[in-house]
């Protein structure tokens, strides 16, 4: 596929817009950050995260997680929202303003009806999670606005051990993110977070490293989902900020929030490393 006029080439390309603010969103002060969010109703746009949820069956904490940085990545890197996809005017315009994220629950025939809709479906050992293409959410599809927010919560399970999460055969194709415990976030929001985490990380390896975005694509945007407690945090939070030792040495990102719920604004949600 070729890009359009003025539009950068290659894999993730849809992600520019993200890309451009990325830098200057994480250099803003809490109050800038405030000011910043503001956006007209008729504009607001969202990716619309659907947590299957049976009463029997609940799912995983970290599953859910790493459901939804795969998800998120893999909307955003699928052939349909490349140059030319049915997918990309979506995307990119998404990509434009707050990459705003919503998560959903969903069993039995409202489940099975959000698989109608534009998206990809993700499950991770038996937890499962349906993307969605943003779109404007004042024209959100009726089966997905009738689906409850609230109650997305569950028990965070057992940390998986060391090799869980990250294909066998990717190798360093992993994006590995962390999320603080404090605050606490309920698992609907942290997955907001962890999807942000995933397409900033693609946007980034977009400009920064095609054969690796590629490489971590064709694997399924593997990823592995840790909590980091607050000493271990402090120093994640140090060496995002270190130019020797972020993006340009260790590849790693941050996600902040803009503060619409549960969160101040401001307040750095996750942070990741991205594949190399």
């Amino acid at each position: 596929m070729t890009a359009g006029a003025g539009l950068p080439s290659g894999l993730g390309s849809a992600l520019a817009p993200l890309r451009e603010r990325y830098a200057h969103w994480l250099a803003l002060s809490s109050d800038e950050v405030e000011r910043d969010r503001e956006e007209a109703a008729a504009d607001i746009r969202a990716m619309q995260l659907v947590l299957r949820m049976e009463r029997q069956d609940p799912p995983s904490w970290h599953r859910a997680m790493r459901a939804a940085v795969i998800g998120a990545a893999s909307i955003c890197l699928d052939p349909r929202s490349q140059p030319g996809g049915d997918w990309f005017e979506a995307v990119r315009d998404y990509c434009f303003g707050h990459i705003r994220k919503v998560t959903r629950r969903a069993r039995g025939a409202h489940w099975v009806a959000a698989q109608d809709l534009p998206g990809v479906t993700v499950e991770v050992a038996g937890t499962q999670l349906r993307v969605l293409v943003p779109g404007l959410v004042s024209e959100l599809d009726p089966r997905i606005s009738r689906l409850q927010v609230g109650g997305t919560d569950v028990p965070v399970d057992p940390e998986p051990g060391p090799e869980a999460g990250a294909d066998s055969g990717a190798g360093d194709a992993v994006l590995r993110v962390w999320t603080p415990t404090e605050p606490v976030m309920t698992l609907g929001k942290a997955m907001a977070q962890a999807g942000h985490a995933g397409m900033i990380a693609a946007a980034l390896l977009a400009d920064a490293d095609q054969s690796a975005l590629r490489r971590w694509a064709r694997h399924g945007c593997p990823a592995v989902v840790r909590r980091s407690a607050p000493a271990p945090w402090a120093g994640l939070l140090a060496a995002v900020a270190d130019e020797r030792r972020g993006w340009a040495g260790d590849r790693l990102l941050a996600v902040r929030d803009a503060g619409f719920t549960e969160i101040a604004a401001g307040t750095v949600t996750a942070i990741a490393a991205a594949p190399r």
